[in-house]
């Protein structure tokens, strides 16, 4: 008899245990966005230059602050992310890459899993917020050649949530 209530308490325990492993492996899964990239040439990204090639991701929050974890090409870095937007673009997950005078640079990342995208600054922004500050005394304007913009879309192929 003793026995028959130790092997039922067993047993409790033991499904109690697989009802919290489960549901601590699920939080993680849907706490992390991960996935790859394949840069075809060299790109600035929140500070950091990513040579061409393939990449790996990880964002394990979906809260603030974002920070993206990428690894690739001998390469690692932490990028924060500059602003978040919860809108929907594109039905793929993407980055966004302006080329402003030969410099490519990531502007934002869709992530419609998310329905987010996160917006970083690139280089031109940062002159022309430069620029406007010293426009109030003497203004000054670039020819064309060099303002020119092109814009550029990179497929993100991510591996969960």
């Amino acid at each position: 008899m003793v026995r028959a209530r130790h092997l039922t308490l067993v047993k409790k325990l033991g499904v109690a245990a697989l009802v919290l492993s489960a549901l601590v492996t699920s939080g993680k899964a849907q706490g992390a966005y991960q996935g790859k990239f394949t840069l075809p040439f060299e790109a600035h990204w929140g500070g950091v230059t990513l040579p061409a090639g393939d990449y790996t991701f990880t964002l394990p929050s979906n809260s603030a602050p974002y920070r993206l974890y990428i690894q690739g090409q001998g390469t690692s870095a932490i990028i924060q992310t500059n602003t978040v937007e919860e809108r929907v673009v594109s039905k793929r997950p993407q980055l966004n890459i302006v080329d402003i005078t030969d410099v490519h640079t990531v502007q934002t990342f869709e992530a419609p899993e998310l329905g987010v995208i996160f917006t970083y600054s690139t280089s031109a922004q940062k002159h022309a917020a430069h620029k406007e500050a010293h426009q109030k005394t003497v203004p000054q304007t670039l020819p064309a050649s060099q303002t020119s913009e092109n814009r550029i879309s990179v497929e993100v192929r991510t591996t969960g949530r």
